[in-house]
């Protein structure tokens, strides 16, 4: 434990080149009497680390003193070759330079660890695309890339709906979301959002833009996702559902939120345990896919037509079976086919 922490603090040192006590120990999460101590101990190791004094003081390391990766673990050299996306970086064109800084890091590395991007690749696989999707990366994502890499302005030809648009963006970052890349750009002092799969032009600028220090990528997409899923459920439905429906809902309905609001909304059970509430929907449509699997689990209250479409679809299911002994053939079919689909 002791170990990890001071490579730890002399990884961070030789980031920052100089750090205060404090910032050590609330980097490290320990106290700044642990970090002292642990200065001492990486001094008699032989590391040549220093106090500066003063109000801009702080420990550095001496005469740009870098460390190799000799402290790395088994644990820590896989989780590297696990972070790396082969198939997206090679989209983004950088399949030379990730197969570069690979080649660099396993040259780095302790002869023990040198068989971890091996383990790691006959372990674990990113197959990132969905199952329906091509495997083909967007024309014009690799410019795209080339442009947020160096904070360049571009002018993008865009496919919307049966229109062509054109629009000067500042790119502030790529997304990869099952399978299909994302553009966040900057289109005067608004944040957008661009399918790059329908982008149909990009012209480069020299010009460069500023972006935001505290511009985070993941929050602002996790915000928009949210905010984009949120908007698809614009009707509700009022439900009586059992135990068993309640538990279930999860599965049927699309969009996690719905779901965590019909079960905050749920009133106290009744005599027969079941409860009533109110489930948010993209539409009457897709709540009558959604709720049909639920079958006898459920009772629509409102609105009225959702509620005389299940009842129908119920009545007609009761029907086929109704009088009908198990195995039956219904009339006008000539019997199962056999196992080459011949009746």
């Amino acid at each position: 434990m002791r170990a990890s922490r001071l490579i730890s603090m002399l990884l961070l040192l030789q980031a920052r080149e100089v750090m205060t006590a404090a910032e050590l120990a609330r980097e490290l999460e320990v106290s700044e009497r642990t970090v002292y101590r642990d200065v001492v101990a990486l001094s008699a190791a032989g590391v040549p680390v220093y106090a500066d004094r003063g109000r801009a003081g702080g420990y550095r390391l001496l005469g740009g003193y870098r460390t190799r990766l000799t402290g790395m673990t088994r644990d820590d050299a896989e989780a590297l070759f696990l972070a790396g996306l082969p198939g997206p970086a090679g989209d983004m064109g950088l399949a030379d330079a990730v197969a570069a800084a690979e080649l660099k890091l396993l040259a780095a590395l302790p002869p023990g660890l040198r068989d971890a991007p091996t383990r790691t690749g006959q372990r674990f696989h990113l197959d990132v695309p969905g199952w329906y999707a091509q495997r083909r990366p967007p024309p014009w994502l690799a410019e795209l890339a080339g442009a947020v890499w160096r904070d360049r302005v571009v002018t993008l030809r865009y496919r919307r709906r049966d229109d062509e648009v054109s629009r000067r963006v500042s790119p502030y970052g790529l997304v990869l979301k099952s399978g299909i890349w994302y553009l966040v750009g900057r289109v005067d002092d608004e944040l957008r959002t661009y399918r790059v799969d329908r982008v149909v032009g990009v012209e480069p600028h020299d010009e460069s833009f500023d972006r935001e220090p505290d511009f985070d990528l993941a929050a602002y997409w996790q915000a928009q996702a949210e905010s984009f899923l949120r908007g698809m459920l614009r009707a509700e439905v009022r439900l009586r559902l059992s135990p068993v429906g309640l538990r279930r809902l999860r599965h049927h309905a699309d969009i996690p939120f719905g779901y965590a609001e019909a079960v905050a909304a749920a009133g106290e059970p009744d005599g027969q345990g079941w409860v009533t509430t109110r489930l948010p929907v993209e539409s009457v449509d897709v709540a009558y896919s959604q709720l049909l699997g639920l079958g006898p689990e459920v009772e629509v209250l409102d609105p009225p037509d959702l509620r005389v479409r299940l009842a129908d679809a119920a009545s007609r299911t009761a029907a086929l079976y109704r009088g009908r002994p198990a195995g039956a053939v219904p009339a006008g079919v000539d019997g199962p086919p056999d196992r080459e689909g011949q009746r």
